[in-house]
């Protein structure tokens, strides 16, 4: 049985937490060859799990290759998790907090603490999102509540994708693209550096997400970014996205 932690709801965070799962640590036998099943978790070590991936690592192919889900998932956000446990293990009163309201203020962070909870802490919650914002195939696009409110602050779906590839393209180095809702609950793009995350420039919820860090395509596309953007609406959750703004919005 999986041992469970549950990030907790903030008001302001509610429709981001839906996504919220047991987090869950990385199989110690990950496969990336054709019939590897999604990974299976073991024991916990500490607060803060990986999250249970709900596909294969070569379910996205041609999109985004096994193997970089596999490095992605196993090595780069079982490291911040690692980072995040380890701060846990010097101030275990991270335990008791809610993740949204630790990302929200950093000032509640102890000052020695404060960097590494930023990138790692960031790092976790970013990437157990960005699970959640893909699946295999894709989803139909959005309709509903989250087709009007894009129509009505973009223009249209294409538009919305326009702004986001630009935000996501114009990041300089490591970081994040997000569609969020802000404080005034519009619809805004935005991009992030490094693992920052949209709750520190007060997103009031998280709507899609995209890492552009280039662990998260090198392997496959190298230095072609724009590529990577294009196969990576290629598999977007819009079911999920759509949720998150229904939610959102109440």
């Amino acid at each position: 049985m999986y041992a469970r932690r549950t990030l907790l709801q903030s008001s302001v965070g509610a429709a981001a937490l839906a996504f919220a799962q047991s987090l869950l640590p990385r199989s110690a036998q990950a496969q990336v060859n054709s019939q590897s099943p999604a990974p299976v978790a073991t024991s916990p070590n500490g607060p803060f799990h990986l999250p249970k991936l709900g596909f294969a690592f070569n379910a996205l192919e041609p999109n985004i290759d096994a193997m970089t889900m596999d490095i992605h998932y196993t090595r780069h956000h079982q490291a911040y998790v690692n980072g995040i446990n380890a701060v846990a293990e010097r101030w275990p009163e991270i335990a008791k907090i809610p993740v949204i309201e630790i990302l929200q203020d950093l000032n509640k962070v102890p000052e020695k603490e404060r960097t590494a909870v930023r990138n790692n802490l960031g790092g976790h919650w970013n990437h157990s999102y960005f699970w959640e914002l893909i699946a295999p195939g894709g989803t139909k696009e959005p309709q509903d509540k989250l087709r009007s409110g894009i129509d009505a602050t973009f223009g249209d779906v294409a538009k919305m994708k326009q702004a986001m590839n630009a935000a996501a393209t114009s990041r300089f180095g490591s970081g994040w693209a997000w569609l969020i809702v802000d404080k005034d609950g519009a619809l805004k793009v935005i991009s992030t550096a490094n693992q920052d995350t949209p709750w520190d420039l007060g997103a009031r919820a998280v709507v899609l997400g995209v890492d552009v860090w280039e662990h998260a395509y090198y392997l496959k596309y190298q230095n072609r970014r724009p590529d990577y953007l294009t196969a990576w609406w290629n598999v977007v959750n819009w079911d999920k996205a759509a949720d998150n703004y229904a939610k959102a919005k109440g």
